[in-house]
């Protein structure tokens, strides 16, 4: 199972792109695709979901291309988009089933996949009740519910734990780390930590293009020994972050506690460990500071 993605480009106006000059090889396991709002991610996810076209470029799936080809795609897919709707009037039962039809799912085996997927999303007391009444993770829930009906073996999630508390966030990526041994599961974020613990690759994109892409431990190897914490006066503060760029700040007895990103060590500084999300941050905002 290959996913290549080979130099598209999205084309919205004479000096406006979504993507530029964009390529990316994807295997199977889980891919973290991170970058800051307007990066391109929702628009490459629209691509690879064959919702969208590229102007330019070409989308190969095990060889063969799903923009001229868009069904070859669509039977092994599982999307869910930014802004998914649902229908508030049935409940998670005849919702699942309606959006079963509609991928062509059904048989023997339907009520029982939907109960399977409806209990790991933990959905199952409120099965039989209206969608409408429903809160908005629960109802992000169903999204990623009718994502994994046809046990795709391509699964494209955008932005799927908005909305999700604390608890349903390690519920679903639970979930997801049992499918990534069958098939490509693309997750796309802003929030580094719904990626960091599960990816087996991330790629980091910026204005349409991608930055890096590799493991998380060697994206964070690109910065280790810049990393740094130091203490200062509240009134340095405007000053500090225009040298460096500051990723946290904590109050501690009238000082502020600064972790920061910088090329060398500063006097009154202590080294820190890099993390994922250190590594986001320098990459995505290094071209404005240091």
């Amino acid at each position: 199972m290959q996913l290549e993605i080979q130099h598209i480009s999205k084309k919205y106006s004479k000096n406006k792109y979504g993507l530029k000059d964009f390529s990316i090889t994807i295997e199977k396991g889980i891919l973290g695709l991170l970058g800051p709002n307007g990066a391109g991610k929702s628009t490459l996810l629209k691509m690879i979901a064959t919702v969208s076209k590229p102007t330019d470029g070409i989308i190969l799936l095990n060889k063969n291309n799903i923009v001229k080809d868009a069904n070859y795609m669509r039977k092994q897919l599982g999307y869910l988009p930014q802004d998914f709707g649902v229908y508030p009037n049935l409940n998670a039962y005849e919702f699942l089933e309606y959006m079963a039809a509609m991928k062509g799912v059904g048989g023997k085996n339907l009520t029982p996949r939907i109960t399977q997927l409806l209990e790991g999303l933990n959905l199952i007391d409120a099965a039989k009740k209206p969608i409408g009444t429903y809160s908005g993770g629960m109802k992000q829930r169903i999204g990623i519910a009718q994502t994994l009906l046809n046990n795709p073996k391509i699964v494209v999630f955008d932005e799927p734990t908005v909305g999700l508390d604390p608890e349903e966030r390690v519920r679903f990526r639970n979930l997801i780390s049992d499918l990534a041994n069958n098939c490509i599961v693309i997750l796309s974020s802003h929030i580094v930590s719904d990626i960091d613990t599960i990816a087996d690759q991330v790629a980091i994109m910026k204005n349409g293009s991608l930055l890096t892409k590799g493991t998380p431990e060697h994206i964070i190897k690109s910065i280790e020994e810049k990393v740094f914490e130091t203490i200062i006066e509240p009134s340095e503060f405007t000053a500090f972050k225009n040298n460096y760029l500051v990723i946290s700040t904590k109050r501690t007895q009238g000082k502020l506690q600064i972790r920061f990103i910088a090329n060398n060590q500063i006097e009154n500084s202590t080294k820190q460990e890099a993390t994922l999300e250190d590594a986001y941050l320098y990459l995505t905002k290094i071209s404005q500071v240091l």
